[in-house]
């Protein structure tokens, strides 16, 4: 083994593994094997082995053919198997069968040109794929021979250089991240690559300057991006350190930035706020980013760059949407929920908007993104951004982007007597309905109640446009709280897992309570129920409303305990 490979070997650290080992006498070509963060399964390694590939909520069973033959049944199971992340589930049961299967399922991948299908050259998905060969690789060249060694080199490098080469037709956002995260793997995992270090690290930098906005947020507005990126960049992070090479600055202030916003986004009980394109978040992913973060601190109040608000008091705690849409490039998963809000109190979620599930998004992606799947108010049922709408269009975009929307939004925060006051407003229905809509929020010191306004008011010197002038205050409620409605119809009450009491009170407008679903759910989409106050805006203007939590309610007792208790002398 040489001096430079045994030197390789010394300096891998923080969770990279030194693969120059694994072949004595070709120990320039794959010198280390970036950490994977993501949770393995060794359960899982069984199921691969007796031919059957569950991802997605689908199961195809080989029964003898070569996986990569089949008719995949949803876009999602494709590209989850085309990926390879499913190897890090072999690697964890680290068994010489196991090992063996891996080795002959990335043979059969790499050997086979005729396996190769539109999705696999998808950017994320071939980033993916380069991240989980290299990551893997001691579980796939651990017991082999040179001949297979040559072909595994030689099939990574053609999908290396096929993404290299394919920059410019990348979609821009997260894709384009992942594909230049993957390179940089790539440059520092293969040796004699000093070049493309130095270029990938560069475009690297550039493009999470541009993409990572100075508060942390991701420049698309989903707090899922976040996740995306960090449980990559991390690692990428370390191997920088395993090669000496002194990771970019750029890489390490966006880590910086960017762990702060994961207690941003965060309710009491681990979940992530939903809000464009957000989806439920593993718990055991979160939790190792999560590690990660020094700071440990509360979060922060207001991110001005990325639109958002956060209020906290006591175990209350108020998540907002206070910014305007992405540019249209960026936002093709983009909601129209500009001024939704989520409420939560403790481990308890009350006020969600309904998010976007984890596969089959197709389904539901037009009324998810809608403005009535949000917990704010829809002018006469329509969004407060406009999609497009054209199929021709869509397929020539990739998607619906958001073409119009609010483009001014304001929010103003400032502590008052009795609370937190948040005044906020935004001008999505100005141009065709002649209304800009105002929200106003305040929150108790103590956490125990919300107070809110919704008003519809005509532009200086303006009016209020057409005869449609309905519209419709929408509260989505958590499938776990239970709700019922008030006899004197201008109320709910909400019980909550943990039996506390929460009612909901609208001073002079009907209540009704809807059916709703909640998208995010981590088994599928779920039933739930949403309050729904509708009005007209040439008679009454505006709403008031009130979230309050009962002072029987188990934390309401335990709060005043705390508060009563008197405090112990030092000794």
């Amino acid at each position: 083994m040489g001096r430079f490979a045994r030197n390789m070997m010394a300096r891998a650290s923080g969770g990279s593994v030194a693969v120059s080992r694994l072949w004595p006498g070709r120990t320039d070509r794959l010198i280390i094997a970036p950490h994977d963060l993501r949770t393995a399964d060794a359960t899982r390694a069984a199921e691969i082995y007796a031919g059957r590939f569950v991802f997605a909520g689908k199961i195809v069973t080989c029964h003898g053919r070569s996986i990569f033959d089949l008719e995949p049944p949803s876009e999602d199971w494709e590209v989850a198997l085309l990926g390879f992340g499913w190897l890090r589930h072999l690697r964890a049961a680290d068994t010489a069968l196991t090992r063996a299967n891996a080795r002959s399922l990335v043979d059969d991948w790499i050997s086979n040109q005729g396996h190769k299908r539109p999705i696999s050259r998808r950017a994320d998905v071939a980033a993916r794929r380069v991240i989980s060969l290299l990551s893997q690789a001691p579980l796939v060249l651990g017991d082999t021979d040179g001949k297979f060694y040559r072909r595994y080199l030689r099939g990574l490098t053609r999908e290396i250089r096929y993404m290299r080469y394919t920059m410019l037709d990348i979609p821009d956002g997260v894709p384009r991240l992942q594909v230049l995260i993957a390179l940089c793997y790539a440059s520092l995992c293969l040796a004699n690559q000093a070049r493309h270090i130095r270029s990938a690290a560069r475009k690297l930098s550039d493009e999470l300057q541009r993409q990572i906005l100075p508060d942390g947020g991701h420049i698309s507005r989903n707090p899922g991006a976040l996740i995306e990126l960090l449980i990559d960049l991390l690692p990428l992070r370390q191997t920088f350190a395993a090669r000496n090479i002194a990771p970019p600055p750029a890489l390490l202030n966006a880590i910086d930035r960017m762990m702060p916003m994961l207690r941003f986004f965060r309710h009491g009980d681990g979940s992530f706020a939903m809000f464009n394109g957000m989806s439920s978040a593993p718990s055991d992913l979160l939790a190792t980013l999560l590690a990660y973060d020094d700071a440990h601190g509360a979060p922060m109040a207001h991110m001005p760059h990325t639109g958002f608000q956060r209020l906290d008091a006591g175990a209350t705690t108020i998540i907002m949407d206070t910014g305007a849409p992405p540019p249209p490039n960026l936002s093709h998963d983009a909601h129209a929920g500009c001024l939704s809000f989520e409420l939560s109190s403790g481990p308890s979620r009350i006020v969600i908007n309904c998010g976007m599930p984890a596969t089959g998004r197709d389904n539901w992606r037009s009324f998810a993104r809608g403005t009535p799947a949000h917990s704010t108010l829809t002018y006469h049922e329509t969004s407060s951004c406009h999609f497009v709408e054209l199929s021709a269009v869509k397929r020539m975009l990739r998607g619906a982007p958001i073409v119009g929307g609010p483009t001014v939004v304001e929010s103003y925060r400032e502590v008052i007597d009795n609370g937190v006051l948040l005044t906020t407003s935004h001008d999505g229905y100005l141009d065709k309905f002649g209304v800009v809509h105002r929200r106003v929020l305040m929150l108790a010191h103590d956490g125990a109640r919300v107070d809110g306004e919704d008003s519809l008011t005509p532009a200086p010197g303006g009016r209020i446009k057409g005869t449609n002038t309905d519209y419709a205050l929408r509260f989505h409620l958590h499938p776990s709280v239970k709700a019922s409605r008030l006899s004197d119809a201008r109320g709910v009450m909400l019980v909550l897992p943990n039996r506390d009491v929460w009612t909901f009170e609208a001073l002079d407008d009907k209540v009704e309570l809807e059916d709703s679903v909640f998208l995010a759910g981590n088994d599928g989409p779920r039933r739930t129920a949403q309050i729904v106050i509708r009005q007209d805006s040439r008679q009454a203007s505006s709403i008031r409303w009130s979230f309050t939590r009962s002072t029987a309610s188990p934390s309401a007792t335990t709060a005043k305990r705390n508060a009563r208790r008197e405090p112990e002398l030092p000794l």
